[in-house]
């Protein structure tokens, strides 16, 4: 038996328009690093070398640590723009720079010093997605919509 309870509260949101605007940039911005991981589009390493890479400071196995950091980037990034399961896919885009974070901390804050701050950045656009939603432009709006209007036909 499914919980509606669970879902529609899974897919609740804001009706603003705010979370659009986050999601559309995080999404693209996970996607395209997902991409370098799992198939070594943008100028990636490909699964085979992000593994290697990750197992080198200290992720093993590292092939393993590169598909789900990939696929979690990549698909949840795909989910991120079309805003469907937003929450979720926030929260597994959130650990994952969180765990991006620990490779880049000894380098300090800046980007240009190798540091955490793009990592940092992204954490915060997801858990706040996590929070409130995927907002009302957002497939995660629509299925929430149409559960109302069959529990109050029921």
């Amino acid at each position: 038996m499914i919980n509606f309870k669970n879902i529609k509260y899974l897919l609740n949101t804001t009706t603003s328009i705010a979370p659009l605007i986050l999601r559309i940039p995080l999404g693209i911005i996970l996607i395209a690093h997902g991409a370098q991981k799992l198939f070594g589009w943008f100028g990636g390493y490909g699964l085979k070398g992000t593994g290697q890479w990750m197992a080198s400071v200290g992720f093993e196995p590292g092939m393993l640590m590169a598909l789900l950091a990939g696929s979690g980037e990549f698909f949840g990034g795909i989910a991120l723009i079309f805003g469907l399961l937003t929450r979720p896919a926030a929260a597994v885009a959130a650990f994952t720079m969180l765990v991006a974070m620990t490779v880049h901390w000894e380098n300090g804050l800046f980007l240009a010093d190798n540091g955490y701050e793009f990592a940092l950045i992204l954490l915060f656009a997801s858990v706040s997605l996590l929070i409130q939603g995927a907002g009302r432009y957002s497939l995660d709006n629509q299925l929430n919509n149409h559960l109302l209007k069959e529990s109050v036909a029921s």
